[in-house]
């Protein structure tokens, strides 16, 4: 009203008038909403401050009821800060950033908001991209969500006392073991923290560490009385170009280039030649190539299109977006299902000492799985090594190729769990076709009674930061109102500064969640 009379002292003409927009920074708003909104024509979802005031973990439900009332009164609601915090210094957003914003287009905002990225950080331009195509790519399936709020719902319920109480939990958190979390005297502290279930990625298994950290996290699980599990982690096939044969080379865009397999030890990378090393995988990926199969390198920020192929081993591509290329950097091909074992040598050798640890490890993870067949042969393993039934770990593919999508019936038949791996399949896929997918393989895994767990840049900014973005925690918290079991940390328990607050702020996040599941409706009932 204060502004109104300004406008009215002023002598403002009507037509002249701005529009009213208050930004819902305390909890008292919430509670006096309706008549905050009798007078405005919008509304900002503001959700630095209310983080503050209201407490992070309570924002994203807030944030649900505040864009449903808003926009059940006709107003333009604006849902801001934080919401690709991580562009400030990096040109694309994390994972958990692009399911922030989808997930506030789902809720009905209007607009979303880019504070110290536009206004101070180094990529304003790649921004406002990120943010308008990850808002285009959501509104192209909108149509196929539910709302997510019952009729009955009220803002106030967002005021609700916060959940303290940890053993009502039933998210897990998943920990991802390394430097910074594997010693002797972290792994204790870990479980304190929240920790239900080790990751041991078989990708750094190396100079006995496994050997000494697992029976240590079966002990002190006893010693401490909690209920501990661990998951091994396969590495599966990767694909990475060849060493270079001087400096990192510039591709630049339209130019035409050789990719191909080495033909020996010194067919190295160099300007207008792309090599890999001749291994099995890498072998049926350049088979598998034909014109128009587009090549991701180095997660994407560079991309080549074949545009001849010389033979099973020699391609011409075409550079569509350029860069400095390096040694050893990852190829993906999301447009073939690569006619390979999905268990390497090192995967099998990895796989049969899981399979011997006593007690029996509870979770083998299976990279890259395409279909029905890749799981197949870990349960080849076991019946090897005549592993007995009750001693059989569950078997849980990470979904990181869209053949995977196409193959999901087969998978899910073999599996007793499943991983929304949302690194590669962000690559594989695009980053911003990754929430809707997560989506759908939650509940679909969730119908056939399995496992789920949603890994990958779930608190990124951890790594460096003792606490989570407002974007982070907003995807936890979907995740859990998607229907998930568990909720992973990689780098930010592996490697980070900061893995015990990491493993307590995903706690945090998931169990204020479920204190207000019961009143978040599925975006998706059923998946066929």
């Amino acid at each position: 009203q204060e502004l109104i009379d300004i406008m009215d002292r002023l002598q403002i003409p009507a037509e002249r008038r701005p529009r009213i927009c208050p930004k819902i920074e305390k909890p008292q708003a919430l509670t006096n909403i309706d008549g905050i909104i009798a007078l405005s024509q919008d509304l900002m979802v503001a959700r630095g401050d209310l983080g503050v005031e209201l407490e992070l973990e309570r924002v994203p439900f807030a944030q649900k009821l505040l864009i449903r009332k808003a926009k059940d009164a006709g107003l333009f609601v604006i849902n801001a800060t934080q919401m690709v915090e991580s562009m400030i210094e990096c040109p694309v957003p994390t994972r958990a950033e692009v399911s922030d914003l989808q997930n506030a287009v789902w809720d009905g905002a209007d607009a979303v908001m880019l504070s110290g990225e536009a206004a101070s950080g180094r990529y304003p331009l790649e921004s406002v991209q990120a943010e308008a195509a990850a808002a285009l790519e959501a509104e192209s399936v909108r149509d196929l969500m539910m709302p997510r709020l019952p009729i009955d719902y009220f803002c106030d319920e967002a005021n609700k006392p916060r959940q303290m109480d940890d053993s009502k939990r039933r998210t897990k958190v998943v920990a991802s073991l390394g430097p910074a979390s594997w010693s002797e005297e972290m792994i204790p502290k870990m479980m304190e923290a929240g920790t239900d279930i080790f990751r041991l990625n078989c990708s750094h298994r190396r100079g006995g560490d496994f050997e000494r950290v697992y029976p240590l996290i079966r002990k002190c699980a006893a010693d401490m009385g909690k209920k501990v599990l661990c998951l091994g982690d396969l590495q599966g096939p990767k694909f990475r170009v060849g060493e270079l044969a001087a400096d990192p080379i510039d591709l630049i865009n339209g130019d035409i280039l050789d990719f191909a397999i080495s033909k020996d030890a010194d067919d190295n990378i160099r300007p207008g030649r792309i090599t890999m090393k001749p291994t099995t995988e890498q072998n049926a990926l350049v088979k598998g190539c034909k014109v128009g199969t587009t090549l991701l390198i180095e997660d994407g920020i560079m991309e080549v299109v074949v545009t001849e192929k010389l033979s099973d081993t020699e391609l011409k591509v075409k550079v569509i977006r350029g860069g400095r290329l390096k040694a050893r950097k990852g190829v993906n091909v999301p447009d073939i299902e690569i006619d390979c074992a999905a268990l390497t040598e090192k995967d099998i050798e990895d796989a049969e000492f899981l399979l011997k640890l006593d007690p029996p490890i509870e979770y083998i993870c299976v990279s890259f799985a395409q279909k029905a067949q890749d799981l197949q042969e870990l349960i080849d393993i076991m019946d090897r090594l005549q592993i007995p039934q009750e001693k059989r770990p569950g078997i849980c593919p990470k979904i990181e190729k869209p053949q995977a999508l196409t193959n999901i019936e087969g998978i899910i038949a073999k599996s007793q769990a499943l991983m929304v791996a949302r690194g590669d399949l962000g690559v594989e896929l695009g980053l911003n076709r990754v929430p809707f997918a997560q989506k759908l393989l939650i509940r679909k895994a969730k119908q056939a009674g399995l496992f789920v767990i949603t890994a990958t840049q779930m608190v990124e900014s951890m790594i460096e930061s003792p606490v989570p973005t407002r974007a982070e925690v907003s995807d936890l918290c979907n995740a859990v109102w998607d229907g998930t079991d568990a909720v992973m940390l990689s780098g930010e328990a592996a490697s980070g500064k900061f893995p015990l607050e990491s493993v307590a702020a995903e706690a945090s996040a998931v169990r204020e969640a479920e204190s207000v599941e019961h009143r978040v409706l599925p975006a998706i009932p059923y998946v066929v």
